[in-house]
């Protein structure tokens, strides 16, 4: 035991002598490396003094050593990214066939009619599945040409771009639109109001106030060719218009024409795609809608999207049917039933009825629940919703039950965060929904941060796009991921004569569409890898801010592309800011589109990844004309 013991000792001992022997011999060789080097740099400077000293050229060694410098400047900027392949610019997407001309893929009619007719289901969105997505560009319709400019938009279009003369005949008595040569002409007129828009607004400014800024936001359903919306605009109110397509062919699409903001949509049993407290005022105008029926289904809706105090007007049967009922195909007991069941279903949702004159009717919701919940003891329908999103409005299907508003403090106070500021001022306030950190994690510097950001952003689009730059050039604008809806407020506060419409995609991090809102600014949810409930050449631009990472492995690329491609029209013009990979990759395919396409470095500099895609759809048609359809 004890020769082990002794064993182990002299082993260990042993070895610890062989690491300090090895220990010092690295010493020594690092410090004999280390002076050798700093010899080498001593003579190679002092050779290098005594040449320019002397004015003698220094040898070739020395000279390669001394004056090499340091490259600082950057070598990736936009301009020097590899140019799109030869191939790329082979048509990989061929023209569709004409027929497709005014092709939208979620509201197809010949798909729709495989789908329920109870309560119109078959009329909302019904998109195609992957595998029957066209791979095909929209043409243009024979002698399309350039909207006319805003404002003069509002009252003409040329026939060319929309060949319909369906509603000409089917409304000639009602003044909604006129054909003469080659375009039409918009009177403002509608089945309410023969007198035209301007007339029939005047008329409901003199019941609530239409002129203070308090009411920004308004929403038309059943919108006809949007003149209520057009016409609202001089009195700076902009209206969401909306209305299905149906056999009032090309109703949505002449509004658009007109450069007045408008989608497909109907109310049937989805909810709208708009968030809760959205509209300061909602407008109906004879358009059909069975408001009583369903246990008041459709009007609960409306009271979902309606800010709290805001105002429901309603023309148009059965409002006055006491001395209009002879003209509406219709009995004076059915139509005083329908009005009586209108009449309660307001009132079971605690809206007031302020007056009815003439033929219109405007009641107005409160602004608060406080009372109203002490009344579901009373009104048993519609009880109050529980656990359900209400800002969540994408394929969601509507339920008879009231959406409730946020619970306040006292009964004088108005629920969500308090009134939102009239407009203009509306635009830069801090939105109530972020005072009361109803919106993530998102604060009121944060908010005045991104409105001063895109102030900056919008002045280096403008050096980049000549057309963005030219005042009255664009009308329509798209703004496919907004965020906050800076994009659209610095556009505002250059005074440029555009709206936008602003999306938050249903993918995204934080629902903001309810800021959007309360900024005086309208939009929508939307699905990026669908298509939009919109024609082909809505928009005279788009813009997309990080669209492709936000869809990175969630479809394909070319698939956003291609529907850019179609609800953008001839010659206008895109802007997308992403990283400069999947921008290379997006550039490729915008090629193949046949657009014309361009890398820039970002506002701050090359040496920022992000990079911005600069872009123009060509100018085309298709060769031949076609009828009247």
């Amino acid at each position: 035991m004890a020769s082990n013991t002794i064993l182990t000792y002299l082993i260990t001992l042993r070895m610890k002598k062989r690491n300090i022997f090895f220990m010092a011999f690295v010493t020594i060789l690092c410090s004999c490396f280390y002076l050798l080097g700093n010899w080498k740099l001593t003579t190679t400077t002092t050779e290098l003094r005594r040449s320019n000293t002397c004015n003698i050229q220094p040898n070739t060694t020395v000279s390669a050593r001394a004056q090499t410098q340091l490259d600082f400047n950057p070598h990736h900027l936009a301009e020097n990214l590899p140019d799109a392949l030869p191939e790329a610019r082979v048509n990989r997407f061929p023209p569709c066939t004409p027929e497709f001309s005014e092709y939208t893929p979620c509201e197809d009619v010949d798909r729709s009619l495989k789908f329920d007719r109870t309560r119109l289901v078959y009329r909302e969105r019904h998109c195609p599945d992957k595998g029957e997505v066209l791979k095909c560009r929209i043409p243009a319709p024979y002698g399309y040409r350039q909207p006319f400019r805003w404002p003069k938009s509002r009252d003409a279009a040329w026939y060319a771009n929309v060949p319909h003369k369906h509603l000409t005949l089917e409304k000639a008595g009602q003044n909604w639109v006129r054909f003469k040569g080659d375009r039409f002409s918009f009177p403002g007129g509608g089945t309410m109001f023969p007198n035209g828009a301007g007339a029939y607004i005047d008329d409901i400014g003199r019941l609530i106030n239409l002129r203070d800024g308090s009411i920004r936001t308004a929403i038309d359903t059943g919108c006809g060719v949007a003149s209520f919306g057009a016409y609202l605009l001089s009195r700076n109110i902009l209206t969401m218009s909306f209305a299905p397509k149906d056999t009032h062919i090309a109703q949505v699409q002449f509004a658009l024409e007109r450069g007045v903001p408008a989608l497909i949509g109907i109310l049937a049993s989805i909810r709208l795609p708009y968030p809760s407290r959205a509209f300061d005022m909602a407008h109906c105008s004879r358009c059909l809608i069975p408001w009583g029926q369903y246990d008041g289904l459709y009007l609960i809706e409306v009271d979902r999207v309606l800010r709290p105090g805001g105002y429901w007007i309603l023309s148009g049967p059965p409002i006055n049917w006491e001395t209009r009922w002879r003209g509406w195909d219709k009995t004076r007991e059915q139509l005083k039933e329908q009005q009586d069941e209108i009449e309660r279903v307001a009132k079971s949702m605690c809206w007031k009825k302020l007056i009815q004159k003439g033929g219109i009717a405007i009641w107005q919701k409160p602004s608060n629940h406080a009372h109203c919940k002490i009344t579901r003891k009373i009104f048993k329908k519609p009880q109050f919703c529980q656990n359900l999103d209400p800002d969540m409005a994408w394929y969601t299907k509507m339920e008879a039950c009231l959406t409730p508003l946020p619970d306040v403090s006292n009964i004088r106070e108005t629920s969500g965060g308090g009134q939102v500021a009239k407009w203009p001022d509306r635009l830069t306030s801090t939105p109530p929904r972020i005072i009361s950190q109803r919106v993530g994690n998102i604060t009121q510097e944060i908010f005045k941060t991104d409105t001063e950001l895109w102030k900056k952003r919008l002045l280096y689009y403008k050096s980049l796009d000549q057309q963005l730059a030219e005042r009255g050039r664009y009308r329509n604008l798209l703004d496919m991921n907004s965020y906050l809806g800076g994009f659209a407020a610095a556009l505002v506060l250059s005074n440029d004569p555009v709206w936008v419409m602003n999306v938050v995609p249903v993918e995204a991090n934080v629902n903001t569409l309810g800021v959007i809102y309360e900024r005086g600014l309208i939009g929508t949810y939307q699905n990026w890898c669908e298509a939009m409930s919109t024609y082909p050449r809505t928009y005279d631009f788009i813009h997309g801010d990080t669209i492709f990472t936000l869809y990175k492995d969630k479809c394909e690329m070319e698939d956003i592309l291609l529907e850019m491609d179609r609800i953008l029209r001839p010659q206008g013009g895109v802007i997308i800011r992403d990283d400069v990979d999947l921008l290379v990759n997006a550039k490729n395919i915008a090629d193949q589109l046949q657009w014309d396409t361009r890398l820039v470095d970002h506002e701050e500099g090359p040496l920022v990844r992000e990079k911005l895609l600069i872009a123009t759809k060509q100018y085309w048609t298709v060769s031949t004309p076609s009828h009247d359809r």
